[in-house]
């Protein structure tokens, strides 16, 4: 019989992983597993797990948030070989999800994690450490988890937007030089997101036809500081249309396998929405298909 790792996180979201629990295990019993459900117990736990565990079942499957699921998928990687991935999201804003196209209603995404194909997708990797969908620096770095659960909760990915945007005139910036596969940007700038998903707290890095998840390439993001108001205007504008403008101007995007960020100071990254350190100096590598994740259609 084919065995299932089932991890859940139970405080994710309104705490609905526990909730699906009991169904959950009847799907996947009906599909032809036998599962061993384990619910986290701290922050990293997932990823421990998976490390330590992942290797003796054919399929794993996560419950929870993107942050549980960047957790699992990391623990993976640590693997020679890896158990595809099944996901079931109940985070709040669920960015990577929207990547996978899985169905609505609860019982057909379970039918979806134990019984869909796997398909490969690309992984980042921050100096070293491993990230499943998003680095981020500078302004917004910080909203994923500043921004009060309940208010996440309410509205949305909208909430990240506005809490963002409340913010944008008095935020810091940072002078930087980014090398990519196509050329050199330099210049003064507050905020840079590096992905490999259609949207970050329901920001679209570009348009979301052009974001593949297997061809080896990042999306990126850089928003310049402002100098007048009409670029200020021009980025809400990005913000709440959700849609930058490719091919410089005051908000940036481009598709890039690596990328180095040079500061002359330590600025603040986040990785898939936790903190991920302060260095001078960052190198991110696109790691070509690292992983296999169930998707629906």
């Amino acid at each position: 019989m084919k065995k299932l790792l089932y991890i859940y996180n139970p405080h994710a979201g309104k705490g609905m992983a526990g909730k699906w629990l009991g169904q959950g295990l009847d799907v996947f019993t009906k599909a032809g597993w036998l599962v061993t459900a384990y619910p986290t117990q701290c922050k990293d736990d997932a990823r421990r797990i998976a490390a330590s565990l992942g290797g003796g079942f054919e399929r794993v499957v996560c419950c929870g948030g993107d942050g549980t699921l960047h957790e699992t998928v990391s623990g993976l990687l640590e693997l020679p070989e890896r158990p595809p991935v099944g996901y079931l999201p109940t985070g709040t804003t669920n960015d990577f999800a929207r990547n996978l196209h899985l169905p609505r209603k609860v019982e057909e995404k379970m039918r979806t994690a134990a019984a869909g194909v796997p398909r490969a997708v690309d992984l980042g990797r921050f100096n070293g450490t491993p990230f499943l969908y998003v680095a981020a620096f500078g302004a917004f770095t910080d909203v994923s988890y500043d921004t009060p659960q309940f208010f996440k909760s309410i509205f949305g990915h909208l909430a990240y937007v506005l809490e963002g945007a409340t913010r944008l005139a008095s935020l810091p910036h940072y002078r930087l030089r980014v090398e990519h596969d196509g050329g050199v940007e330099e210049g003064d700038f507050l905020y840079g997101m590096v992905s490999n998903t259609v949207s970050v707290g329901g920001f679209r890095s570009m348009d979301a036809k052009a974001v593949k998840l297997d061809d080896g390439l990042f999306e990126v993001v850089l928003i310049r500081f402002p100098q007048n108001a009409a670029q200020l205007q021009s980025i809400l504008s990005a913000l709440v249309q959700m849609s930058p403008t490719p091919g410089g101007g005051v908000v940036t995007a481009f598709q890039t396998a690596r990328l180095r960020v040079t500061c002359g100071q330590e600025m603040a990254w986040t990785l898939d929405g936790e903190y991920g350190g302060s260095p001078k100096e960052a190198v991110i590598e696109n790691l070509p298909r690292a992983v296999e994740i169930v998707h629906g259609k």
